[in-house]
C-alpha cells in the first residue's frame, strides 16, 4: 500500500500536458479544487470527471498508475463514505437500533466519495506531469508579488516543493523499516487497533532518525552548491507561457462558467 502513493512523483513524459507552464498547472489545479467544492449535484461531477479523463488521456500517464494511487487513501475513503451514509437524518430506509440509513444518506456519501476521488486524482495530475525544480519555479513567480510585502515566496515555495518530493521517498523507507521489522520477528496485523497502533512504535522512532538524516544530506548538498536562495538567483531553464497554456487559460474559463452552470440543474435521483 505505502509504494501505491502517487502524490508527490513525476511521470516522465512529453505530453501536452507536461509542455505546459508550471503556473498554468498550478492555477488549474487550484481551480479545479475550488469548483469541486462549487459543485451541489452529479451532473457538475460527471462534468469534472469528464475533463480529468481528457487531461488524463493528454498526459499519456497510465490510467492504472495514477488510480494505483487511491489504493493508498482507501480507508479515508471508506471511513467517509460510512460516516455520511450512517450520520445523516431524513427518510429512513434502513434502521437497526441507532444506526440508520437514510436516502439522503446514500446520496451524500456517494456525493462525498466522488468528491473525494476525484480530488485525490486531480492534485496528483499536477505532480506527476511537473519536475519538482519546474513546481518550485511556479510557485515562486506565483507569489512573488507578495515579496514586497515582506513574505519568503521562494522559501515557501522551496519548502512546499521539497514536502511533496519527499512523500515518495519517506514512504519507500517507511516500506523498508516495515520490511526490516517484520524479518525480525515483528507482528502489525494481529491484535486490536490499540495493539497495533502501539507496534507503529518501531517504525516511527527509525522513521523520525531517517527524516532528519535525509534533510541535513539535503541542507548538506544545496550548501555545497553555494545555494544562497531566490535573491539573484539565475536558473539554467527559465519557464515561460507559450500558445498551449493560453489555450488552458481559455478552456478553464469555459470549464468554470460550464460547473457554475451545473449548479442549476435540479435533477436529483434521490
Amino acid at each position: 500500500m505505502i509504494r501505491d502513493i502517487t502524490l508527490g512523483q513525476y511521470y516522465p513524459g512529453n505530453s501536452v500536458i507536461h509542455r505546459l507552464d508550471a503556473r498554468t498547472k498550478i492555477i488549474a489545479t487550484l481551480l479545479y479544487i475550488i469548483e469541486l467544492f462549487i459543485v451541489n449535484n452529479f451532473w457538475g461531477f460527471l462534468i469534472a470527471g469528464a475533463a480529468l479523463a481528457a487531461v488524463i488521456a493528454l498526459s499519456r500517464v497510465p490510467a492504472r498508475f495514477i488510480f494505483r494511487g487511491l489504493t493508498a487513501v482507501l480507508l479515508i475513503i471508506a471511513f467517509t463514505v460510512i460516516l455520511n451514509l450512517f450520520m445523516v437524518d431524513g427518510r429512513v430506509l434502513w434502521q437497526w437500533k441507532f444506526l440508520k440509513i437514510t436516502y439522503e444518506g446514500i446520496w451524500r456519501a456517494a456525493f462525498m466519495g466522488v468528491r473525494l476521488v476525484l480530488l485525490i486524482i486531480g492534485t496528483s495530475m499536477m505532480t506527476l506531469t511537473t519536475k519538482p525544480v519546474e513546481l518550485t519555479d511556479g510557485l515562486e513567480k506565483l507569489m512573488s508579488p507578495l515579496s514586497k510585502i515582506g513574505v519568503p515566496s521562494h522559501e515557501i515555495a522551496l519548502m512546499m516543493t521539497i514536502a511533496l518530493r519527499f512523500i515518495p521517498t519517506l514512504m519507500e523507507e517507511t516500506d523498508k523499516i516495515i520490511k526490516a521489522q517484520q524479518a525480525r520477528g515483528a507482528d502489525f496485523e494481529s491484535g486490536n487497533l490499540f495493539q497495533r497502533a502501539a507496534k507503529l512504535i518501531p517504525i516511527l522512532i527509525p522513521l523520525f532518525i531517517s527524516s532528519f538524516r535525509i534533510a541535513q544530506e539535503l541542507a548538506l548538498a544545496m550548501e555545497a552548491r553555494c545555494y544562497h536562495g531566490g535573491k539573484g538567483r539565475t536558473r539554467m531553464n527559465e519557464i515561460h507561457f507559450h500558445r498551449g497554456d493560453a489555450i488552458a487559460a481559455v478552456l478553464m474559463v469555459i470549464y468554470l462558467a460550464v460547473i457554475i452552470g451545473s449548479r442549476f440543474i435540479t435533477f436529483n435521483p434521490f
